[in-house]
């Protein structure tokens, strides 16, 4: 009888081409995802279909070339780019006997490497709760085993599947009671800044577009940051003096990816409502990725899903220490700076981005000028 493998360190990834327009992007992030997991990429097997097969997702002939290629470099671990069914999941790990995971799965474990704080965590696990509580059917052999026994082992003959799902269920249930509360707290938070006429500033933009190195510029918090891709998870929020606006509340947000798990959404969602009820977002893009444009589209696909979509934006194109482009800012037909470039490691045209905020913010709060204009005459 197989038994569910566990994972390594060593992996194969699958990409196939159903005629998607950014599947090369989307197997190029795979691999980058697959390296963030500290995994140890040894082939990728590629392949066209018109169309996932039912069974095996991979069709029966692509299933040997993977299982081949598995035996020849002595992967523990199965990676497919793509969302699969829990009997697909199943079905490829008896073929391949080792461990199978989805795109989907894989982020999910970088989440959980990842997060730092309390409610962090328990986002993440709320995300992988929901998301393999729909592989228990026919996802281990012993889950079909009955158990006997009363009170807390079930009932007699209650199956193994039956107890897991309701503990399932429970731990679910809990995590969602506390989320609640933390919402809650950030709620009255949120309301406290909005009396007081403090401006909210959120962080928005693609993994790795260089969101936390430009919020430690601003800010000199010391948030974690890194070349990789979920460096960071976390929202953390501290002030920034601006002499002629006053104090900002700027926030270092997680960065989205294509074909971000809806699961993580909906965990994130408190945390994201950040984002949401922000008065500014400030949009941060790898200008030096050569799939910028489509970084920004999806980005903007995930900002509606939370209902940020009409929230203000800046463009801040980062990282011109990469393209050689000068430090600047394009304005709207009204005046009003719409995007500016700036390089976030060298601080290269913060101050721009700092004169951004300003006009922002004396427009938002209009008082902010006259209240900064008589503390200056003051000092005069």
């Amino acid at each position: 009888m197989f038994e569910r493998p566990e994972a390594g360190g060593t992996v194969v990834l699958v990409g196939l081409d159903f005629g998607n327009s950014d599947y090369q992007d989307s197997l190029s992030e795979l691999v980058l995802l697959a390296q963030s997991a500290g995994l140890q990429v040894a082939r990728i097997v590629e392949g066209r279909r018109q169309r996932p097969d039912a069974a095996l997702f991979a069709g029966s002939g692509k299933t040997e070339e993977i299982a081949a290629a598995v035996q020849e470099t002595g992967a523990s671990l199965v990676i497919f780019n793509h969302e699969l069914s829990p009997v697909q999941e199943r079905n490829l790990e008896k073929a391949l006997q080792c461990r199978v995971l989805d795109r989907t799965a894989l982020i999910l474990d970088i989440f959980s490497q990842r997060a730092r704080s309390g409610e962090g965590k328990l986002q993440v696990e709320l995300a992988q709760l929901k998301h393999y509580a729909t592989r228990l059917v026919r996802g281990w052999t012993h889950l079909e085993r009955q158990r006997g026994g009363i009170g807390v082992r079930g009932g007699p003959g209650e199956k193994q599947i039956e107890l897991d799902r309701r503990m399932l269920a429970n731990r679910i249930r809990t995590i969602e009671a506390k989320l609640e509360k933390l919402g809650k707290s950030r709620a009255i938070q949120r309301r406290a800044r909005s009396r007081g006429g403090v401006l909210s500033v959120s962080l928005v933009g693609y993994t790795n577009a260089g969101k936390s190195t430009l919020f430690n510029r601003l800010t000199h918090a010391g948030a974690y940051a890194a070349d990789q891709l979920f460096a960071t998870l976390d929202t953390t929020s501290r002030k920034l003096w601006l002499p002629e606006a006053g104090s900002v509340v700027l926030s270092d947000t997680v960065g989205f990816i294509t074909q971000l798990p809806h699961g993580l959404v909906a965990a994130f969602h408190a945390t994201l409502e950040e984002t949401a009820q922000a008065d500014l977002l400030l949009h941060v893009v790898d200008s030096a990725s050569p799939n910028r444009d489509r970084q920004i589209e999806e980005v903007n696909k995930v900002l509606e899903e939370i209902g940020a979509q009409a929230v203000p934006q800046i463009l801040v194109y980062n990282k011109i220490d990469l393209t050689g482009a000068a430090p600047d800012v394009v304005r709207d037909e009204y005046g009003k700076i719409g995007a500016l470039r700036l390089s976030a490691r060298t601080g290269e045209g913060v101050e721009l981005l700092k004169q951004a905020l300003t006009e922002f913010a004396q427009v938002q709060h209009p008082k902010l000028q006259t209240q900064t204009e008589t503390v200056t005459d003051g000092m005069e």
